[in-house]
């Protein structure tokens, strides 16, 4: 398997910096007590001075639709808004390569739309792991996976009605 054109098996130190990975519950990932704080904490590689840390962190705020909740306490944030804080910390690091797990399942069906519709706007590559439907249906390409086999591939609103039909 290569990513960005690198080996997995041979590169993998350098691949993993190129992945960046989602988790089901945000819970898994915010780690400081504020939302700018988590998402600086990303860009501590990238960013020496604090200052600058703190500006670029806000901005990879504003850009996921967190606008002014930088200071806020994560434990104060909703469900969504933590599982967009998390989707921003891992987009400060810039991956090649998202991987998503059941990024809606904890969501209300407006901040499930919130999160796909930014998860769908990316530049980045995207492997998305799902139960949404909806949210499956609007990728470019889908994978049905039943015990452990791949049992349909190709576009994904096809998959998902394949999906429907048969489940």
């Amino acid at each position: 398997m290569l990513v960005d054109g690198l080996d997995v098996a041979r590169h993998g130190r350098e691949v993993r910096r190129r992945v960046g990975f989602v988790f089901t519950d945000p819970a898994a990932q915010l780690v400081m007590p504020t939302a700018v704080e988590d998402v600086a904490l990303s860009l501590r590689r990238t960013h020496r001075d604090k200052d600058v840390r703190r500006r670029a962190a806000l901005q990879v705020l504003a850009d996921a639709g967190l606008d002014g909740l930088g200071d806020r306490s994560v434990h104060g944030l909703s469900g969504g808004q933590r599982q967009l804080l998390a989707l921003a910390g891992v987009l400060a690091t810039d991956p090649s390569l998202l991987v998503a797990d059941e990024p809606t399942t904890l969501l209300d069906l407006g901040n499930s739309r919130r999160v796909g519709d930014l998860l769908l706007g990316l530049p980045q590559q995207l492997v998305l792991v799902t139960h949404d439907l909806e949210l499956a249906a609007r990728c470019d390409r889908a994978l049905l996976v039943t015990d452990g086999r791949v049992v349909a591939d190709g576009a994904a609103r096809e998959v998902v009605e394949h999906y429907r039909r048969v489940a």
